[in-house]
């Protein structure tokens, strides 16, 4: 194994590693030093490009089921029936079927002209002229309400949402974390409720078709149903709020590139790619290894835990070139914001379309919006955003 420098010290389960203010500077250093690190008994972090997408597409070596969040429920021997990010194969495709259809870009494409509505309206919603927290006011209200609409619970109360969301998030990771269960048992009382009315009355809705599939011959159960809604809810949510936000704050950051896109919205798809690269909205899931292997110099023992640092394989200077530490709307390049492999992220296409329509529609009434102060940030094992970005849109 590679002996690693004492300065690459981190703890992937700790919340609050994404917030240093060295954390791009770590991974760089572990790219060149230690690229598969051990940072505790049995715990690596994986932190290149290629050794990332590796592990990624071998899940018979590298295995969901035993946990993939850093304090995952299931590392403490909890189940989770009907989560369909802690499933292996076999069991995972059929699973993942029950929903890709309607997040195909075909499907997604044509939800375009309801995103562009609740992005007007959320942007009909914020003053002009004065301060607003971005995230309160735009990033989080409209992925909410897309994704409830596609599951067809729009008539919930978006903040609720919003907070029930939040709350899964946060669960697992608090040391106090009584205030975020009780209200993730909100959400669980919630979806099981509108399970309930499906079974008596389905709609053409996302859910109503989680109610009516089956598995193998069988009809899934409440539990499976609820479990499916909420891991759809809280990932569309997240995923594409943390890409809203923290792309507002780099374009602010970079205004001749703004003022590129402002210009020219046709622009915009391909530099959606960059924002999410640079971004990278979820930095890190785990696996757990299923037999020894070697990867990057260093030898993991079957059982042991694995991170995929996804915004350090995005910035890895062997695949996006030595100014990969450099915003640049115009790059091209495969990032893997949403993952690689099997468990590719299934709302992927939904969130690209969201995060092009929403900075189209926000450029095009504010070219030149300002910062009205710096971010503050969320503390988490998983995603890393901006819990608040105060800006003026002018």
């Amino acid at each position: 194994m590679q002996a690693a420098p004492a300065d690459l010290s981190l703890d992937p389960e700790q919340p609050g590693l994404f917030n240093r203010p060295d954390y791009f500077e770590v991974l760089a250093r572990l790219r060149r030093q230690s690229p598969v690190h051990r940072y505790a008994p049995g715990s690596w972090v994986v932190s290149r490009y290629d050794d990332v997408r590796s592990v990624s597409r071998d899940p018979a070596r590298f295995c969901s089921g035993r946990g993939v969040l850093m304090n995952d429920p299931i590392r403490r021997g909890a189940e989770l029936p009907g989560s369909v990010l802690h499933m292996d194969p076999p069991v995972h495709g059929p699973w993942r079927k029950l929903v890709s259809r309607w997040l195909t870009p075909r499907a997604v494409a044509a939800l375009e002209d309801s995103v562009r509505a609740v992005a007007a309206d959320v942007l009909d919603e914020v003053p002009a002229g004065e301060a607003i927290d971005l995230v309160d006011a735009v990033a989080a209200p409209l992925p909410v309400l897309v994704i409830a609409e596609l599951l067809g619970i729009a008539d919930a109360d978006r903040r609720d949402l919003r907070r029930w969301s939040d709350a899964c998030i946060d669960g697992a990771d608090e040391a106090d974390a009584d205030a975020a269960m009780a209200s993730v048992g909100e959400l669980l009382a919630f979806l099981g409720a509108e399970v309930a009315a499906r079974r008596a009355n389905p709609g053409d809705d996302l859910l109503s078709a989680l109610v009516g599939a089956e598995i193998d011959g069988r009809p899934l159960g409440d539990d499976e149903v609820v479990m499916y809604c909420m891991s759809l809810l809280v990932a569309g949510n997240e995923t594409a709020r943390h890409l809203l936000s923290g792309s507002v704050l780099a374009l602010a950051q970079h205004p001749d590139q703004r003022a590129t896109l402002a210009a020219d919205p046709a622009a915009l798809p391909s530099a959606v790619e960059e924002c999410l690269r640079w971004v990278t909205p979820i930095q890190a899931f785990g696996r757990t290894a299923t037999t020894a292997i070697e990867l990057g110099g260093s030898r993991i023992d079957a059982g042991d835990w694995v991170v995929l640092m996804y915004a350090s394989a995005n910035r890895d200077e062997a695949v996006f070139g030595p100014d990969a530490d450099r915003f640049d709307v115009t790059r091209s390049g495969a990032h893997l914001a949403f993952g690689f492999g099997e468990h590719v992220c299934l709302g992927a296409h939904l969130a690209r379309l969201e995060g092009r329509v929403a900075l189209e529609q926000l450029l095009a009434r504010y070219p030149r919006y300002e910062l009205a102060g710096e971010p503050t940030w969320v503390r988490s094992t998983l995603v890393r955003g901006a819990a608040e970005l105060p800006v003026v849109l002018a």
